[in-house]
């Protein structure tokens, strides 16, 4: 009985606590009504209610955040203790699993959460803005800016001439659809549930809703293009990229498939229905600008691993290119526009001093605290 007393109250200690943390992310958690409201607001103007996604993420959200990443994350510690640490070990899990470092994480998960009705909006609005726009008028405009910029020439033919090749298009869908989401939703975890971090947390947390709502959202909806792979459905004009989208094809049985995928979101959006993912537009790169602003974090941290993450940051924006997905302009909107928003929220956001009292002590007591992932 007295185990079991013990045992209630330390959980009750980790949910008082979180609560406080909770209550710290006030600002965050009333970005994200005024956005759904105001996503609610523009479907149901422009007679697109029936575009709503956001119970279509629920499943593989809860499992990814809720499950997978927290059992990865917990696994990486007990692996850490095991290498790094012999006869502290005991004090090492102690710490790591601390009320203070569990009621940090689960204040994180419950903002994981609510940012799954963020991902949901982002989708809905996604949906609607061909709706709004009528269809996709910047296709021409923007492919032609393209090949001004690139010497005449449409930039893939550039990409092409050295890397069509089906083993290259492989790597190159395998980092697009599988690594690039692993690091950069692993990235949106991290820093929502580990106090190694804690210090940009906010800044981090408003600027990764900024690149959605600015770069997704209104950029995209005010210069609405569908990119390469719909180019000839768009504009009539089937030849300008017919070359590329045939030699993509080739690879359509893979199951990172680019050619697949846009089939896919093709025929819903033909059929006017939302699912997964759904929602076409090009201008500018959600994908290149969520690299951008990791890069840009990153680089807080070590130059070096910055200079590496901004390497990466090229090499998304080239493979948008060959996989017919953007335009090359599309990815260098997206890094101007999010370096800008790096910068304003680097000057109106503070660093974020969101650790209880006791944590700073107790980590001088035990090391690893500072080095955990989880």
């Amino acid at each position: 009985m007295t185990e079991s007393y013990s045992v209630l109250r330390g959980l009750w200690a980790i949910v008082r606590e979180a609560a406080q943390l909770v209550r710290r992310d006030a600002a965050l958690y009333l970005a994200i009504v005024i956005y759904v409201l105001a996503g609610l607001i523009f479907l149901n103007a422009i007679g697109a209610a029936d575009r709503l996604a956001f119970s279509i993420y629920f499943g593989s959200w809860i499992s990814f955040n809720g499950f997978v990443l927290p059992t990865i994350t917990v696994l990486a510690d007990a692996i850490f203790i095991i290498h790094r640490f012999n006869s502290r070990r005991r004090l090492v899990v102690k710490r790591v699993f601390s009320t203070e470092r569990l009621a940090y994480s689960l204040s994180g998960l419950c903002l994981l959460m609510a940012l799954m009705i963020f991902q949901g909006n982002f989708t809905s609005v996604k949906n609607g803005m061909a709706v709004w726009q009528g269809g996709f008028r910047y296709d021409v405009m923007q492919a032609n800016i393209d090949a001004f910029l690139h010497f005449g020439t449409d930039p893939w033919r550039w990409l092409y001439s050295v890397a069509e090749n089906d083993r290259v298009r492989d790597i190159v869908e395998w980092n697009y659809n599988v690594f690039w989401f692993l690091l950069n939703f692993g990235a949106l975890f991290f820093v929502a549930t580990s106090p190694m971090v804690a210090s940009v947390r906010t800044r981090y947390l408003a600027c990764f809703m900024a690149v959605w709502i600015l770069v997704g959202n209104i950029l995209a909806a005010l210069f609405l293009s569908a990119g390469p792979a719909f180019y000839g459905a768009v504009t009539g004009d089937t030849a300008r990229f017919g070359e590329q989208l045939a030699f993509l094809a080739r690879g359509a049985a893979s199951s990172n498939s680019a050619a697949a995928y846009q089939e896919y979101l093709w025929s819903l959006y033909e059929a006017k229905r939302t699912a997964f993912a759904t929602g076409i537009s090009a201008f500018p790169s959600v994908h290149v600008g969520l690299a951008m602003l990791n890069a840009l974090f990153v680089r807080e941290y070590s130059r070096l691993l910055g200079a590496v993450a901004l390497l990466y940051v090229a090499f998304v924006a080239v493979s948008s290119v060959y996989l017919a997905w953007h335009y090359a302009i599309d990815g260098y909107v997206a890094v101007i526009v999010v370096s800008v928003i790096y910068v304003v929220a680097r000057k109106l956001i503070p660093a974020d001093r969101r650790l209880v009292p006791s944590m700073p002590a107790r980590t001088v007591d035990c090391p690893v605290a500072a080095a955990t992932v989880f």
